[in-house]
């Protein structure tokens, strides 16, 4: 049974990749505001299930309701227009765009959206400031540490105010410490912000900034909370 006040819903999602199946009927559900951690060993589907839950990949079979309404009735326009204005990305290596300087990728989503350079970088700034890195807005990423580079990354992650932000091993190229720093930084802001987020890792301690987790496994998922 989904929780009532769900703000992201699968149900019952399959993806195969030729023969290789990647989802075999896994749920999921995330309220608004809420850290779920999804958790599994290398190839358990984990990832292709973030994938799906964010409109880049299609599933074979099943059903993904974000906000109401189910994303298979979205045109490929109004998905993308979800993943610019309502969904923010963060990756495990930041993927910042090394000809702009941290404050341009920061306000890139909101440039990409028709904001004035003016307001996109005073806003970008703000998020900055919240994630400690407000000092390096003239530098660029191959400028900064990778601590550093991934709080950018969050930053302009956030920096649209999204519901949902998708965060897929956001410290596997960190150090512990860096790691630490840069996952208390993501859940205090997304909260702040009533931000969902979705967090793939493989990492116990990670896991551990979350308030509920799903283990996916050879396609299937079990949310521990729920667990007998």
């Amino acid at each position: 049974m989904t929780p009532a006040g769900s703000l992201l819903v699968a149900d019952k999602l399959c993806k195969a990749y030729g023969p290789t199946t990647a989802l075999d009927g896994a749920e999921f559900s995330i309220h608004p505001g809420e850290v779920v951690a999804v958790m599994g060993p290398s190839g358990s589907g984990k990832s292709t299930l973030l994938h799906c839950l964010a409109g880049i990949v299609t599933p074979d079979s099943g059903s993904i309701t974000y906000n109401g309404q189910e994303m298979a009735t979205m045109s490929d326009a109004q998905r993308s227009a979800l993943r610019r204005s309502e969904f923010g990305f963060v990756f495990q290596f930041g993927q910042l765009v090394p000809e702009l300087t941290c404050v341009e990728n920061v306000a890139l989503p909101l440039r990409l959206n028709g904001t004035k350079r003016k307001e996109a970088e005073r806003a970008a700034l703000a998020w900055m400031e919240r994630l400690e890195v407000d000092d390096l807005g003239k530098k660029r990423p191959g400028e900064v540490s990778g601590g550093q580079g991934q709080r950018v990354a969050v930053a302009r992650a956030l920096v649209t105010n999204p519901r949902v932000l998708f965060a897929d091993e956001p410290t596997g190229a960190l150090d512990s410490l860096n790691g630490e720093r840069v996952m208390e930084l993501l859940t205090e802001a997304a909260r702040s912000a009533n931000a969902a987020v979705v967090l793939v890792t493989h990492e116990a301690r990670v896991a551990a900034y979350s308030d509920r987790e799903i283990v996916v496994r050879d396609g299937k998922s079990r949310d521990m909370e729920r667990a007998v």
